[in-house]
């Protein structure tokens, strides 16, 4: 039998996968795969997962929903899953899976600018700033 992949669509640095079949342990744990795979292929510093077509979930694909995060998260990529139903959102929380580690916004307008908003936060220096009194050294020219 085989496994009907998820398509993975790139849009610049990120990842987009709309998930629109019924998933099934098999299709989510390729998913898995070929995102690990796409990461590293295309650079990727986020993935968005769009559930908004999916209607029901169980205790095993609401556990994979967070390996995938962290497994984009040791790839040095940011997930959000978006368009989550309320019914999912129930079921998780009744299931005991907090996702953690998941970021959600209820659109993919709102998780793409999440992940805009914490590259920003990761593309901020950290400089150290003098304390009031503290000797200001001058930088030196390079090979000095």
């Amino acid at each position: 039998m085989s496994v009907d992949r998820i398509p993975v669509l790139t849009l610049g640095d990120v990842l987009l996968v709309s998930i629109q079949v019924d998933l099934q342990d098999d299709s989510v744990l390729a998913l898995q795969e070929d995102l690990a795979d796409r990461i590293v292929e295309a650079g990727a510093t986020g993935v968005v997962i769009d559930i908004s077509a999916v209607e029901i979930v169980d205790s095993f694909i609401g556990r994979m929903f967070a390996t995938i995060a962290s497994l984009a998260k040791v790839l040095d990529a940011e997930t959000v899953v978006v368009g989550m139903r309320p019914a999912v959102a129930i079921t998780l929380v009744e299931l005991g899976l907090s996702l953690q580690g998941v970021r959600t916004a209820l659109t993919l307008e709102r998780g793409l600018a999440t992940l805009r908003q914490r590259r920003a936060e990761r593309a901020i220096p950290l400089v150290h700033e003098p304390e009031a009194g503290e000797p200001v050294e001058a930088p030196t020219a390079a090979g000095d």
